[in-house]
């Protein structure tokens, strides 16, 4: 039977009030009954502005001027109260704490049931079937506070459910959180997909997982829809999709670079789907081609430049955080400190900034104990990126943010105008120093953070999450500055869990798992302990999974981590070895 349609947008363009750009504009899409759709795009695409138009909140709290017509289960978003329109469309946006406003799981779930006035009953009924869905029964009387990033998701998602919406729109549900929590939350929204019959709306960069779940992709670019379709159409696209600064899943890419000559053909889109090409093209009967030795070392290591020495802490309410933890940081190291979230990794970088002290252990900075040292003076040899870099921004303009710090040192005005124009330049800022700093787009402000610490000239750097809420193009261009930042000579440390994009930029990885260090080695072999990435809840990128599998019907190491590396590996397992890769 075909299946009906849920909600309709027909020919529709929206502008926010003051803007002259149109953050939607001719935009027609059908989404089904019970599909799961997912909603792709680069950083300003307009993809929370369509799922904003899905319960009437764009355009009738925003205002702005709208064009077109949106219907959600027969209804028009204009026309209807965003209250009825409630009852049909569940919204659940990128950070769930901006949706938790209870003392209790249970509170919250049953907070707008209160508002819908639901009998006392069914919302008892209603409660316990939407924990359930969720996986948190059994945490009623947990404050939502105490719970972790994929729990609070998981409760916001759960509030939406018990009011039993027949579409349930997700606006980057995992950005925040790490591989293991993104692969839970989409496991859980196909399970209420299937099980329940909610047709699910995710807006994601998480590739991988789109292909694995949705039934359907839709492309959205400068505010128009770009295509629909299967995952494996739309993400078959390359050239499409870095066109507009998107990504394939790993997988894809792999195939992608392979000849398309070959018997049968076709770029997988899944982890499974690949691993079962890699059976086929080793069932061939080719021969590995002999590989150096596997997992060596990134090169010399410098003196230690930072050093935790057995270091333990438990925060006032008793919580323990680190528990005996010993890490080196050398001069010249590029190192990504990963873990899952709650891992510990920002208390670690907080203790080496001595914004935090040691319950028990040492924190050395050249060998001298952070404690005999003022926070400024450290301040000035270690420069810190904070995850946010709104947070780090208070100036009228860029020029004035950059310098800022310089200026209130006491730097004499000659030398704080040379460090100013050279930290703009290394940027490529110089043309935006009189703008406001959040004027700029995320990737600019971050830029603009980077700039202003190195005007410190720091030798040492620690970035923290920088590619969070960034879309590829975004993330790299971050991570590139990192990589020349690094190649100049500046220790850089990294605290990021998207092992995907720095396995071609770190040397070496540091692994947290509930406060304690269970993986310290370099980045090849790190991300090829399955065991220790699994123990610390750990997703691998899907490149290192082909290559085990290589490995594992081989019998011969392939100690490949980046798609690049598995392509040109399996080109030279072809008969006669294959001189390079087709791009």
């Amino acid at each position: 039977m075909e299946a009906r349609s849920l909600a309709t947008f027909e020919n529709v363009s929206y502008l926010y009030p003051g803007s002259e750009t149109f953050a939607l504009r001719d935009v027609n899409l059908t989404v089904l009954e019970g599909e799961f759709l997912g909603l792709i795009g680069p950083t300003g695409a307009g993809k929370s502005t369509l799922c904003l138009a899905f319960n009437g909140i764009v355009p009738q709290f925003f205002g702005g001027r709208f064009f077109g017509r949106i219907t959600v289960a027969g209804l028009d978003t204009v026309e209807t109260p965003i209250s009825t329109l409630a009852r049909h469309v569940g919204l659940v946006f990128e950070d769930p704490e901006l949706q938790l406003t209870a003392t209790s799981v249970e509170s919250e779930v049953a907070f707008a049931l209160e508002n819908l006035q639901i009998p006392r009953d069914e919302m008892v009924r209603r409660i316990a079937w939407a924990l359930d869905a969720v996986g948190l029964r059994g945490m009623e009387m947990h404050h939502p506070a105490t719970l972790s990033g994929g729990e609070k998701q998981r409760l916001a998602i759960a509030a939406m459910l018990a009011v039993r919406p027949r579409l349930l729109v997700l606006d980057e549900p995992t950005a925040q959180l790490d591989p293991a929590g993104t692969q839970q939350i989409f496991a859980l929204l196909r399970e209420i997909n299937r099980r329940f019959g909610i047709t699910v709306l995710v807006a994601s960069h998480a590739a991988e997982e789109l292909a694995a779940a949705a039934d359907r992709i839709a492309l959205l670019a400068a505010g128009r829809l770009i295509a629909v379709g299967a995952p494996a159409h739309i993400y078959a696209d390359l050239e499409t999709l870095h066109r507009h600064h998107l990504r394939a899943p790993q997988v894809t890419e792999v195939f992608a670079r392979l000849p398309a000559d070959n018997p049968g053909f076709a770029l997988p889109t899944t982890l499974a789907e690949g691993q079962e090409r890699i059976r086929a093209w080793v069932a061939r009967g080719v021969t590995p081609p002999p590989l150096p030795a596997p997992f060596s070392s990134d090169g010399a290591e410098g003196p230690t430049v930072l050093a935790l020495h057995h270091v333990h802490h438990v925060y006032e309410d008793g919580t323990p955080a680190l528990r005996d933890v010993s890490v080196e940081i050398h001069r010249g190291d590029y190192l990504l400190l990963a873990g899952q979230n709650g891992a510990g990794k920002t208390t670690l970088v907080r203790h080496l900034l001595h914004l935090l002290e040691p319950t028990a252990g040492q924190v050395l900075f050249r060998g001298q104990d952070v404690r005999a040292l003022h926070t400024g003076e450290l301040a000035r040899h270690i420069g810190y990126v904070a995850q946010n870099p709104d947070r780090q921004l208070f100036n009228a303009t860029v020029e004035e943010e950059v310098s800022f710090a310089l200026r209130a040192l006491g730097m004499p005005p000659a030398q704080v105008e040379a460090r100013t124009e050279a930290s703009l330049a290394a940027l490529g800022l110089g043309g935006l120093r009189h703008r406001h700093p959040f004027s700029l787009a995320r990737g600019d402000r971050a830029r603009v953070v980077i700039a202003a610490v190195l005007a410190m000239e720091p030798e040492i750097l620690i970035f923290d999450e920088p590619t969070t809420g960034q879309d590829v193009h975004g993330a790299r261009q971050i991570l590139e500055i990192t990589r020349q930042l690094h190649r100049q000579g500046k220790t850089v440390v990294v605290i990021s869990h998207h092992l995907y994009l720095l396995a071609a930029y770190a040397r070496r990885i540091v692994v947290l798992h509930q406060g304690q260090v269970v993986l310290d080695a370099p980045t090849r072999q790190a991300l090829h302990d399955r065991q220790a990435l699994d123990a610390a809840a750990l997703v691998p990128p899907q490149a290192v999974a082909l290559a085990q599998e290589i490995a594992r019907l081989t019998g011969v190491p392939c100690p490949c981590i980046t798609p690049q590396e598995v392509a040109g590996y399996l080109l030279r397992l072809r008969p006669g070895g294959a001189a390079c890769i087709a791009s």
